[in-house]
């Protein structure tokens, strides 16, 4: 990918990664599920993104939280403990001989099935279990020119139709959200939540300055994350006020500074929304200091 908020080159070390598929490592072209399982007919599990650092996963606690509540409220049985899983994990990482600058895309489906259909009743056996790790960094050139923003008109719905909370892989809406903003020409959608308030966007939380204090949703409609709530917290270590509130495009527009987090990336500038230039400097002067002070916490775990 050249751009993004996933903007990454190409690590020709990845061609040859072992994928752990329930239990077993494999070859990246021999690593496969059966086209009936639960995650490539409905898109029906839950999956995290992670980064090794330094040798350790970092905030891999609040990942897990994540992921076991999410599969509680869809009564997904992952199978394995926490420990266990943190093992496999980090077994997979050995195997391709990974200490750093390593994501790691953890996907948990309900498993397979005796015939396609909704119901987990039709479900046969355990939970499918994949771990796919990759030298991946984010491109430099995202960090320097900043991400273009295009609000979609795709919402973030609310609970009853599907709850925001749950990191699924049922993306579609996302997928569709990023879709419309790529054939905008932008780098990645922004989307609203159900009462017209900026929520978040399609696959990273956004964040505004606005005189000098650090504004984000309520979160009511965007998943719990990770990044999003350390920013949040390290906002508040170095003395800068921090919102969770609802606030319209207009505050958008008219920001001194946008950012957007996430586990891969961290923290990106955003350079313009819906054709707004945003702020004077790129990045501005806050969104560096974020930056550096959660590189220096992810330093720390």
């Amino acid at each position: 990918m050249e751009s993004g908020s996933h903007a990454h080159q190409v690590d020709e070390r990845n061609e040859n990664i072992k994928i752990y598929v329930n239990g077993e490592l494999l070859p990246r072209n021999a690593a496969k599920i059966s086209v009936l399982d639960s995650g490539f007919l409905l898109g029906d599990g839950v999956w995290e993104g992670l980064r090794l650092h330094n040798g350790k996963l970092a905030f891999l606690k609040e990942h897990f939280d994540r992921l076991y509540e999410g599969a509680k409220a869809i009564d997904l049985d992952i199978g394995v403990s926490a420990e266990e899983l943190e093992e496999a994990i980090l077994d997979t990482c050995r195997a391709n001989d990974m200490e750093s600058g390593v994501h790691i895309r953890l996907i948990i489906s309900r498993g397979l099935k005796s015939t396609p259909f909704q119901s987990p009743k039709a479900n046969v056996g355990k939970a499918t279990v994949v771990i796919i790790p990759e030298w991946k960094e984010i491109n430099p050139k995202t960090l320097d020119r900043g991400l273009s923003l295009h609000t979609v008109h795709i919402q973030r719905g609310a609970p009853t139709i599907q709850d925001p909370l749950w990191n699924s892989l049922s993306k579609l809406n996302c997928i569709s959200a990023c879709i419309q903003a790529e054939k905008a020409g932008a780098d990645e959608a922004l989307m609203l939540d159900p009462h017209g308030f900026v929520a978040t966007c399609n696959s990273t939380h956004f964040f505004i300055i606005c005189d000098g204090e650090l504004w984000t949703s309520g979160g009511l409609y965007c998943i719990q994350g990770i990044t999003r709530s350390n920013i949040i917290a390290v906002a508040k270590v170095i003395g800068i006020t921090v919102k969770e509130k609802s606030f319209s495009l207009t505050k958008a527009y008219s920001a001194d500074e946008a950012f957007v987090t996430g586990t891969f990336a961290g923290v990106i500038p955003v350079r313009c929304i819906d054709g707004r230039d945003i702020g004077k400097d790129l990045p501005g002067q806050i969104t560096s200091r974020l930056r550096t002070e959660y590189l220096n916490l992810i330093e720390q775990i």
